[in-house]
């Protein structure tokens, strides 16, 4: 008996270090900054463009003459922020890409509303901002396939097919799930401490710490609930145009 009890109980664990071996592991997305030139490729981009994911446009180099950048806002709520974002974009004729959650569509489906009507892609950041990593495909599905449905009720408006991995923490498996579901991974080649509203960096240091990390190509992610933020883009939307950069949707990145 005690000898049947001890296989099961090896049997078990064995099991479940098969189970737990096979699961891909989990990563954290980070960008290496090269100042004003592309970033070097790295096997996380590699592993990303397998299943259809971008973080940089590498159509065009260091030295094109065409020069673009892509404007992408991860967004949870709103704060007064995200209506200035919106109204310098519409000023400055700027498309841009805005990954949400759940909230911003219960409490501000105006926001949403007006982002679809003035030309800027309405993106999936999940329902709530959970780590996709740790679900199974099915709850994948579901997580992204509620925001969808949720969007489209309260709105009218259908969820692009661009996701967003919150906190960029991404896992093979879950990569390979999101583009069976039909929809691009979105990273990015430029992204600085903007998010925490308590810390916000003054904008004098944010449009240096920008400029002097902009390059061609560059997947841009800025958080719309920065104060800092809202206070600088149309200053950088008008150094980016100085310095020759026209600005794309993720559309055209996609875009064989």
């Amino acid at each position: 008996m005690k000898r049947s009890i001890a296989l099961m109980l090896a049997l078990c664990i064995s099991l479940f270090t098969v189970t737990a071996t096979a699961a891909s592991p989990e990563k954290s997305w980070s960008c290496v900054r090269s100042g004003n030139k592309q970033p070097p490729v790295t096997a996380a981009e590699a592993l990303i463009s397998k299943y259809g994911g971008y973080s940089i446009d590498r159509r065009v180099s260091d030295t094109d003459d065409k020069r673009v950048l892509y404007l992408t806002f991860d967004l949870g709520y709103e704060n007064g922020n995200t209506a200035r974002i919106l109204d310098t974009l519409r000023d400055e004729g700027v498309s841009a890409a805005f990954f949400i959650l759940d909230n911003i569509v219960l409490r501000n489906p105006d926001l949403v509303t007006r982002m679809k009507n003035e030309g800027h892609l309405v993106c999936n950041h999940t329902k709530s901002h959970k780590n996709i990593c740790r679900m199974s495909k099915d709850e994948i599905a579901a997580d992204l396939g509620a925001l969808e449905e949720l969007c489209f009720n309260k709105t009218g408006v259908d969820v692009a097919k661009y996701f967003r991995f919150p906190e960029g923490r991404y896992s093979e498996d879950a990569l390979k799930t999101v583009y069976d579901l039909g929809y691009k991974s979105i990273f990015w080649s430029f992204a600085y401490a903007d998010w925490d509203n308590n810390r916000q960096p003054t904008p004098e240091k944010a449009i240096k710490k920008v400029l002097e990390n902009t390059h061609n190509g560059a997947v841009i992610l800025l958080h719309p609930t920065s104060a800092t933020n809202a206070e600088i883009l149309p200053t950088l939307i008008k150094e980016w145009r100085a310095q020759g950069y026209t600005f794309g949707t993720l559309d055209d990145l996609v875009a064989i």
